[in-house]
């Protein structure tokens, strides 16, 4: 039984590891169409301090944004924010200001400390997070994928969603863009058992932290469009990129990636532009409730249209994380 409950999942998830990387050895990453200037506008980018986090700051910095990257590790988000800023050409503006995101009390206390600038909101791209650790949990004591993949931007996204409502104007939203996975399509969500206790597997609850982020989505642009707010939110499939989120990978599975890395995954530049594309291109302004893959509209998993479930999760989430 617990090896069933281990198996399954791992061969569900490399499944949908083959699926993508067939898709990429026949299709290009997507070409960015011409983007409108972000210039005066502010962004926050969790998870920015390398990677695609860090590209994802660097394209809306060139767009003239001021970019809040956002992270754990001090001294690399420093060096990120000056690195952004000597390549400036466009008036952006880039800092960083840190944030540990497997903290309750930490993600609190930024949204205070943001807000207390009265800086408006207008990109928030929920993009940190973790693959494949080992048993682990979050300092208030989540599993640690549930607990930072997806918790921690619930919370982030609902202490701003104030600020972004009121940053955003008709015919110019504000914009949440959350970093999902194909990886979803495998993912299972147990009500009862959402810290995973019953059996862990670090491959099912990779799946089921970003299939959540899919069901959150939905939900909250229900929630914004019956409330009529000017803000949009969207999911983001950035395929399969050559980052340090694959470091967690087994030892035979790292040495057999690398050579497929190199020809068939996608740069973190590449894997940058669909969340990019998402949070400020003119073809999705006023477009919310969607997963993007590629640069196109893609079907989620069936189960994440189920409304009943989206709004399990979001009760539940509400419940741990102690908003009302």
């Amino acid at each position: 039984m617990w090896l069933m409950e281990v198996l399954v999942p791992l061969l569900r998830l490399y499944l949908c590891g083959m699926k993508v990387l067939w898709y990429q050895m026949f299709h290009k990453s997507f070409t960015m169409p011409a983007l409108p200037s972000q210039s005066g506008r502010v962004a926050i980018v969790t998870g920015a301090t390398r990677g695609m986090g860090l590209e994802t700051a660097r394209q809306l910095h060139r767009l003239g944004m001021h970019v809040i990257i956002v992270g754990n590790e001090r001294e690399e988000g420093q060096e990120a924010a000056s690195k952004l800023n000597a390549e400036n050409h466009s008036g952006g503006k880039a800092e960083f200001i840190f944030l540990d995101l497997t903290s309750l009390k930490s993600i609190q206390q930024f949204t205070q400390n943001f807000k207390q600038r009265r800086l408006p909101l207008h990109v928030l791209v929920n993009n940190a997070g973790t693959m494949l650790v080992p048993e682990r949990q979050t300092q208030d004591g989540f599993e640690l994928h549930f607990g930072l993949n997806y918790l921690s931007h619930f919370l982030l996204t609902n202490l701003l969603l104030d600020v972004l409502k009121d940053s955003g104007k008709a015919g110019r939203c504000a914009r949440i863009v959350n970093m999902s996975s194909a990886t979803h399509y495998a993912g299972v969500i147990d009500m009862n058992d959402l810290n995973r206790r019953s059996s862990y597997s670090s491959h099912g609850a990779y799946s089921q932290s970003k299939l959540a982020l899919v069901l959150f989505t939905y939900c909250l642009q229900e929630q914004l469009t019956s409330a009529g707010a000017q803000v949009t939110v969207n999911a983001v499939d950035p395929g399969m990129v050559d980052t340090a989120l694959y470091d967690n990978l087994w030892t035979l599975a790292q040495m057999l990636k690398k050579p497929v890395a190199k020809i068939l995954f996608r740069t973190p530049a590449e894997g940058a532009s669909t969340a990019v594309f998402a949070a400020v291109s003119s073809q999705m302004e006023g477009v919310g409730g969607v997963y993007l893959y590629n640069g196109e509209k893609t079907r989620s998993a069936e189960i994440s249209y189920d409304s009943d479930l989206q709004i399990q999760l979001w009760k539940r989430s509400c419940q741990v994380v102690g908003l009302q």
